[in-house]
């Protein structure tokens, strides 16, 4: 799926994320053709940031949103429609390009608040609302290139956070051990595996069944840092536990 970014919206391969946005089922009739196929690329006949109206076979449902991005590949639409007023804050709609039977661009009347637009168009307030977007002026607004040394490096960190995140599951440990390990991961960062057991920030060991009785300093010293941070994580495992 060919990318770009704004300042507005960054159209990608993979959609949600943090911040909630709901993705509805893929759209497409099977077998058939559109009676709106075409042959030029998708990215011409559906602009990225244009607002959009489809109808789609086999039972004519209409879809409306904002042209997010669109994939030659897989041959697919990806529409954008903001949910004001709710927990998540996009839906995400997946269309296949062979099943529109109609394509009409929404036209907005500005300055218009509420209500219907005159002629059949949809007022600026609507739009704004349809889009997701503060100033209906930022759809103008050119697409910035994102040069292939960026999705490298974009690339690059990704597999070096997922191999991190590979590190630090142990296998042989039990479900609870590795609850408890990730709380303690998340509250003191430097934590590490040797063999079953949990190593905090190299001072502190914690034993199946990872109770914080099972806590205890590795050097046994107990001078006043080391039994705060014992406690410290005493508190978290406890806390994990319940």
């Amino acid at each position: 799926m060919a990318e770009s970014s704004s300042s507005r919206a960054t159209p990608q391969s993979t959609m949600g994320g943090r911040g909630g946005g709901s993705s509805s089922q893929a759209m497409g009739g099977k077998g058939g053709s559109s009676s709106y196929a075409t042959s030029h690329p998708l990215a011409d006949t559906y602009p990225v940031n244009t607002l959009v109206e489809l109808k789609l076979s086999p039972f004519g449902n209409i879809v409306r949103g904002l042209v997010y991005s669109t994939d030659e590949f897989s041959n697919t639409i990806v529409l954008k429609k903001a949910l004001p007023h709710t927990t998540v804050s996009c839906e995400v709609t997946i269309v296949n390009a062979t099943s529109v039977l109609t394509r009409k661009t929404i036209e907005y009347e500005i300055g218009g608040v509420g209500g219907g637009g005159a002629g059949g168009k949809m007022t600026e307030d609507d739009a704004r609302k349809l889009a997701g977007v503060e100033d209906l002026n930022d759809l103008k607004l050119p697409l910035s290139n994102v040069g292939r040394k960026v999705m490298e490096e974009r690339e690059r960190r990704a597999i070096r956070l997922a191999e991190e995140s590979f590190g630090h599951i142990n296998q042989r440990a039990s479900s609870e051990g590795q609850k408890i390990f990730d709380k303690l991961l998340k509250a003191c960062n430097e934590v590490v595996w040797r063999g079953e057991s949990i190593i905090v920030l190299k001072e502190i060991r914690v034993d199946p069944p990872y109770a914080p009785d099972n806590c205890s300093l590795i050097n046994n010293v107990g001078g006043g840092l080391d039994l705060h941070s014992l406690e410290r994580v005493k508190m978290i495992v406890s806390a994990a536990k319940s």
